[in-house]
Order: C-alpha cells, then sequence, then structure tokens
C-alpha cells in the first residue's frame, strides 16, 4: 500500500511562512511526478506547484514568486514551502504523485492525508 504522509500546516497570520513536507516511499519519490494540491470547499483542488526527479519545477500562477518547491533525496521527502501567505491561500493542502507531469488531480494515481492552512487577516 502506497502512502504520502504529509506533515506542516496550521494557522498563520497574513504575510507569514509554513512549510509543508511530503514523505513517501523510495519507489514513489524516484520514479513519480510529485505535486502539491489545494482544494476549498466545493472546488476542484487546484495544482500549486510540483517537481521532477530532476528537480524540474513548476509553480502554480496563483502562487508564483510567494511559494517553491524542493525535494530531500536522502530523506525521500519534498517540501513547499509558503512565504508572503495571503487569506486567499486558505486551503486544505494535499501532495500526490503522477506517473509524469500533470497538472489535473485527476492524473494523480497517489495522495497524502491532507492538511489544512488557515491564513488570518
Amino acid at each position: 500500500q502506497v502512502q504520502l504522509i504529509e506533515s506542516g500546516g496550521g494557522l498563520v497570520t497574513a504575510g507569514g511562512s509554513l512549510r509543508l513536507s511530503c514523505a513517501a516511499s523510495k519507489r514513489i519519490f524516484s520514479d513519480y511526478y510529485l505535486g502539491w494540491f489545494r482544494q476549498t470547499p466545493g472546488k476542484e483542488r487546484e495544482f500549486v506547484a510540483g517537481i521532477d526527479w530532476r528537480g524540474s519545477v513548476q509553480i502554480g500562477d496563483p502562487v508564483k514568486g510567494r511559494f517553491s518547491i524542493s525535494r530531500d533525496n536522502a530523506k525521500n521527502t519534498w517540501s513547499l514551502q509558503m512565504n508572503s501567505l495571503k487569506p486567499e491561500d486558505t486551503a486544505e493542502y494535499l501532495c500526490g504523485a503522477s506517473r509524469s507531469f500533470r497538472l489535473r488531480a485527476s492524473e494523480y494515481q497517489y495522495w497524502g492525508q491532507g492538511t489544512q492552512v488557515t491564513v488570518s487577516s
């Protein structure tokens, strides 16, 4: 059974920072495209950022310039660094793994349990 285990999240005031991390097995970490999505009630999951095995990254337009993604090959983890947070960044954040680069959540095979990020004004 494939597990993606998230950590991080919480409550922060606007302008603050948070860091989310996701851990996976070595097979998933090495062979899959690793992404972060976010979701608010009644809306579809939105692509936030992703990184491939070479370290090439893609950042979603709403968070470009504020969020970054990285991977730690020694720990089989990838992280989302969120800076200059805004109230509109409030959402459940989920890490996901896809066999190749994908922007749509429906094309991801594995998901973490989700972690809540709340940004107060």
